[in-house]
């Protein structure tokens, strides 16, 4: 896509259908058509954009075998929804994109909820160095709820009417966030041992972890205690600053987009929408054609 930003890059790039299938057809297969059916089987072209696979016989199309196959909607739907969903820093709701495409709310749900499906593979990532670890927890606040609906002894971090979330960001990198059913230190050190090198420095806020010790250099800040953070330079010149800053304001941002834009969302479907946030938040330094590439790519 052109250097251009905004929805006017967009309708430049793809200002009909064809347009917007020759240009997944050239992310799609770059070296040439290749048949979802058979890899080695010569392909023949036919009209309205389908080909004929030699081998099977079977007919296919750029859409087969992604998410855009067997929808009713032009792909030029799809390409609006995914730019527009992924160049807003919140996202965007299924209201105001049902309002945008003159479809229903549940398609342009359904839609979105396609979309983020194809985001956890981005949210597997390698940390090392220094990296913040730290959880929240994803509800309303109990103050607010009508007095019928209010829950007993949820406060602190008891998570009975809230979605526990684990997450790990490396400093000036990637985060990695999940949904876990509990806080305990038997659940997360798996964790943290999958996404976090051996060696790295570690900074919590005094949270069991379990043994992590023994593979990593812990350093610790405590809000029971009025302790959020300090700062330091060793005798080698190394400047350590010990605290949990950056990820909490990662989570800070991960409710503004959730309050803020889908208002409330069901646990079961909770770990989509981290994933929308991971994608987003390790994709920040791309530009929106960037990242528009990048997802269109990996589902291609």
């Amino acid at each position: 896509m052109g250097s251009a930003k905004g929805i006017l890059s967009f309708t430049d790039t793809f200002p009909n259908e064809e347009s917007c299938i020759k240009y997944f057809e050239n992310l799609r297969w770059k070296n040439g058509v290749v048949s979802p059916f058979d890899k080695t089987s010569k392909v023949y072209k036919c009209k309205g954009n389908k080909y004929r696979c030699k081998n099977t016989g079977k007919y296919f199309d750029v859409k087969t075998g992604t998410v855009f196959a067997n929808t009713k909607l032009p792909l030029r739907y799809w390409f609006y929804a995914m730019f527009l969903f992924l160049s807003h820093k919140r996202g965007v709701s299924s209201c105001q994109l049902s309002r945008d495409l003159g479809i229903t709310q549940k398609t342009a749900w359904n839609m979105l909820n396609k979309i983020r499906e194809y985001m956890g593979a981005f949210n597997d990532c390698s940390l090392s160095g220094e990296v913040e670890i730290d959880e929240t927890f994803i509800g309303g606040k109990n103050k607010n709820r009508h007095k019928d609906k209010k829950v007993e002894k949820c406060q602190g971090r008891s998570f009975k009417d809230k979605v526990p979330v684990f997450g790990m960001l490396q400093r000036g990198g990637k985060v990695v966030a999940k949904v876990v059913s509990n806080t305990k230190a038997k659940t997360l050190e798996p964790y943290i041992t999958e996404h976090v090198q051996e060696n790295s420095i570690i900074y919590t806020d005094g949270w069991d972890y379990g043994e992590i010790r023994d593979k990593y250099i812990q350093m610790s800040v405590d809000h029971g205690i009025g302790f959020y953070g300090t700062s330091f330079i060793t005798e080698d010149g190394e400047f350590i600053q010990i605290s949990t800053n950056k990820i909490e304001n990662a989570w800070s941002h991960l409710k503004r987009t959730i309050f803020g834009t889908y208002y409330q969302v069901s646990k079961k479907h909770m770990q989509k929408y981290i994933d929308e946030f991971t994608f987003r938040f390790n994709t920040r330094d791309f530009t929106d054609n960037q990242r528009f590439d990048l997802y269109l790519y990996h589902i291609a």
